[in-house]
């Protein structure tokens, strides 16, 4: 999404994560996506680099806003997200790889950042001020997974202001545009032009 808001195009090499190619683990040893190889062999293998990288170059509607207290708090969300709550949303997702607590136990883990997004939200139309920042395009597709565990469940329970955050970003242009299918990649495919 931030590539795509950017106006930031790449070369994509979609990948099977079952399946991964040699090349991808030749630039990025740890063997996750996203990842960005440049001309000169430097590599970008972490998603928010990859958003600062891309918002570095063009940003119109300063997802990564000029204020100090606005950047901080982008930061610390973004890190609640990347360093406590994927953990939890992987056992959610995944409880019997983790069978030392339930899938409902481990729902109750994440809830706790959900409640912490649902009070930000009720003060704000986005997660740090009345626009898109760069922390809901790095959080939302997170949410978007742990709300997709159990759909019925997400839809009932007292989170308005979150629903209504994630529905918005699931209808919109910038993510729908990007949620296309692509065939893996192999040695042989044509180059393809992303976004």
């Amino acid at each position: 999404m931030a590539l795509k808001y950017a106006g930031v195009s790449v070369y994509l090499r979609e990948v099977e994560l079952r399946n991964k190619p040699a090349a991808l683990l030749q630039y990025s040893p740890k063997g996750t996506v996203p990842v960005i190889v440049f001309s000169d062999g430097s590599v970008i293998d972490e998603s928010r680099d990859i958003m600062l990288w891309a918002l570095s170059i063009n940003d119109p509607e300063q997802w990564l806003p000029k204020q100090a207290d606005l950047c901080a708090q982008i930061n610390w969300l973004l890190d609640k997200n990347d360093f406590e709550f994927k953990a939890i949303l992987d056992k959610y997702k995944y409880p019997d790889r983790y069978p030392e607590k339930t899938a409902l136990e481990y729902r109750a883990f994440g809830e706790q950042f959900l409640m912490l997004l649902e009070a930000r939200l009720s003060q704000h139309w986005f997660l740090v001020s009345d626009t898109v920042s760069m922390a809901d395009i790095g959080i939302f597709p997170f949410i978007r997974q742990f709300a997709e565990v159990d759909r019925a469940w997400f839809e009932q329970a007292n989170y308005p202001y979150l629903q209504a955050w994630l529905d918005y970003f699931l209808r919109s242009d910038i993510f729908t545009s990007m949620m296309q299918k692509y065939v893996p990649w192999t040695e042989n495919a044509e180059p393809i032009l992303f976004p």
